[in-house]
C-alpha cells in the first residue's frame, strides 16, 4: 500500500468540502481544497465552520479539535500548483462527464506519478476517466454519500486497470477517516446503492404516474413498511430532481436503462427541482 500524508480534494461544493472536512477531522492528513469558482472556497469554509460549531454545541467535538480540523484545510484556486505533492487526489466536481474528464486530464499533467487519483462520481465509472490521466492503474472511484460527515458509507470501485495496491490503499484511507468502505470488484453503472435506489425511485414514479397512489402515501408506505428514514419522493426532492434526471439520461444513453419517467421530465422542465428551489414533488416553505 502507498503511504498517504497529503490529500487534495478538487471541487469545493457540498460533497468536496465535506470530504475535505472529514479527512481533516481524522487528524492524519494535511488537506488542500481546490475550487476556481469565485467565492466558492469562502462558502465552503463557512459551511464547514457551521458544521463544526454544531458538533461542538452537541458535545461531539471540543472547540479545540474543531478549530484544529479547520486549520488543517488549505484552500487554493490553482489546481496545477496544488496537486504536485499530493499522495491522494479526490475529484469532487459536479456530476458531469466533461467536467470530470478535464480534471483527470489536468491531473495527468500535474499530479506526481505515484499519486492515487479517485473520482467521487456517483454513477460515472472510473474506466471512462482513468485513461485521461495517463495512470489508469492508480485510478478508482471513491463514492462518498451526502452528508459526508454523517453518512458512513464509501463505495470504492475497481476499474479494469486499477492495481491491487490502489484498491488496498483506497480502502484503508476510507477506514482511516472513520468511514466504512465497500468494494465493487467490477465496475457497473450506478455502483451498488444507486442501482438499488434508482430501481425503487423509478417504481415509485411509475406508481404515481399510473394513479395507483399519491406521492404522500407512497412515501408513507415505504417509510412505515420498509423502515426507510425518508420516502422516495422526499429523498428525490432532497437530492435534486435535476441531478437524478441527469443521471437517468446518462444511464439511458449508455444503454443501461429506460428513459426517465414523464413525471420527472415535466417537473425538471418546470424548474421544480426539489428543496433547493422550494418545489419538487412536494412544496416547501
Amino acid at each position: 500500500m502507498h503511504e498517504l500524508k497529503r490529500v487534495t480534494v478538487v471541487g469545493a461544493g457540498t460533497m468536496g468540502s465535506q470530504i475535505a472536512l472529514q479527512t481533516a477531522l481524522s487528524g492524519r492528513y494535511h488537506v488542500t481544497l481546490i475550487d476556481m469558482v469565485e467565492g466558492q472556497l469562502e462558502k465552503a469554509r463557512t459551511q464547514n465552520q457551521r458544521l463544526l460549531d454544531r458538533s461542538v454545541e452537541k458535545g461531539r467535538l471540543t472547540r479545540e479539535a474543531a478549530d484544529e480540523s479547520l486549520q488543517r484545510i488549505t484552500q487554493s484556486k490553482e489546481l496545477a500548483a496544488s496537486v504536485t505533492d499530493a499522495d491522494l487526489v479526490i475529484e469532487a466536481v459536479l456530476e458531469n462527464f466533461d467536467a470530470k474528464r478535464s480534471v483527470f486530464e489536468a491531473l495527468g499533467k500535474h499530479a506526481k506519478s505515484d499519486a492515487i487519483l479517485a473520482s467521487n462520481s456517483s454513477t460515472i465509472a472510473i474506466s471512462r476517466l482513468a485513461d485521461f490521466s495517463g495512470q489508469p492503474e492508480r485510478c478508482c472511484n471513491m463514492h462518498f454519500f451526502h452528508p459526508v460527515t454523517v453518512m458512513q458509507l464509501c463505495e470504492v470501485v475497481r476499474g479494469p486497470k486499477t492495481s491491487d495496491a490502489t484498491v488496498q490503499t483506497a480502502m484503508e484511507f476510507v477506514r482511516s477517516i472513520d468511514r466504512t468502505p465497500v468494494l465493487l470488484k467490477k465496475e457497473i453503472w450506478g455502483f451498488i446503492v444507486n442501482r438499488i435506489l434508482f430501481a425503487a425511485s423509478e417504481e415509485a414514479m411509475r406508481l404515481l404516474e399510473g394513479g395507483y397512489a399519491s406521492a404522500e402515501d407512497i412515501d408513507t408506505a415505504v417509510q412505515k413498511g420498509l423502515n426507510w428514514p425518508m420516502g422516495p419522493f422526499h429523498l428525490l426532492d432532497f437530492s435534486g430532481l435535476d441531478v437524478f434526471y441527469g443521471a437517468m439520461k446518462d444511464r439511458h444513453r449508455l444503454g443501461e436503462g429506460p428513459e426517465a419517467p414523464e413525471v420527472l421530465r415535466k417537473l425538471v422542465g418546470q424548474g421544480r427541482l426539489g428543496r433547493k428551489t422550494g418545489k419538487g414533488f412536494f412544496d416547501y416553505d
